[in-house]
């Protein structure tokens, strides 16, 4: 059965928070971010983001939190998720991965790195090259973990409903595909 859930993945750089804040304000449903909590959780244990990562690689609590508030949202509707693993964890919503080619998302992570100073702060790097080899090494974390503990490759593009390349879409267009998209494979239930 369907749900009334969206959700949102891709890797660095593809568009994910921007895309799913923007499709949640238009359709008038909540946004969730793993990623957010994620940071959350580190701030709580006094840690940066790539800390969190660090740790979770011995300490698989750290990915059951996020895990679990994952799948407590599979009972909810009227929601966008950006995240990895919430099209596993809630295999009923509307599935989108965004797409972006490596060099093109480098460049957009760094100059989204230039205009967050704060980003920089809190995650304490000093340069927007450390920042994108921190978030890659992050993201390959990342993979190696939902693969060890879930066998989850998120790449895989064929276990999404949706696939938009966010180089050949600016973020409006991405929003709109989206938001359509989803509107027709809601109204095919």
């Amino acid at each position: 059965m369907k749900k009334e859930i969206i959700t949102i993945c891709g890797g660095l750089g593809s568009g994910k928070s921007s895309t799913a804040k923007k499709v949640a304000e238009i359709l008038g449903f909540q946004h969730f971010s793993s990623g957010d909590f994620f940071r959350q959780v580190g701030l709580e244990l006094g840690l940066s983001i790539n800390e969190v990562n660090k740790r979770a690689e011995t300490d698989p609590k750290i990915d059951e939190m996020t895990d679990q508030k994952l799948r407590d949202m599979r009972n909810k509707e009227k929601v966008v998720i950006d995240s990895r693993t919430a099209y596993h964890w809630i295999p009923e919503s509307f599935k989108v991965y965004l797409d972006l080619s490596q060099e093109i998302a480098k460049d957009r992570v760094l100059n989204s790195i230039k205009e967050n100073k704060l980003r920089m702060e809190s995650e304490q790097i000093s340069s927007v090259e450390e920042a994108y080899k921190k978030m890659q090494e992050r993201f390959e974390s990342e993979q190696k973990r939902y693969w060890n503990l879930y066998k989850i490759n998120n790449t895989d593009k064929n276990q999404f409903d949706l696939i938009v390349d966010t180089n050949k879409n600016n973020l409006k267009q991405v929003v709109d595909i989206v938001v359509s998209e989803y509107k027709n494979w809601l109204a095919k239930s």
